[in-house]
């Protein structure tokens, strides 16, 4: 099983609170906020790498 502690730990804590701070002053829709923090809450590591790359402050050019 993969466990992390220490400072580990308390990387994944303050990345993951930096994100759902982001999420709540973003631009999106309450169900949109809610639906973000819940992924980040609910799966620490992989809610916070999906929301770096497709959250709702992601900027996507078209051309």
């Amino acid at each position: 099983m993969f466990s992390l502690s220490g400072l580990s730990g308390l990387v994944i804590l303050a990345l993951d609170l930096w994100a759902i701070i982001s999420v709540i002053n973003s631009n999106a829709s309450t169900g949109a906020k809610v639906g973000w923090s819940l992924l980040i809450i609910v799966l620490p590591i992989l809610g916070f790498l999906i929301w770096l790359l497709a959250g709702p402050r992601s900027r996507r050019t078209s051309l």
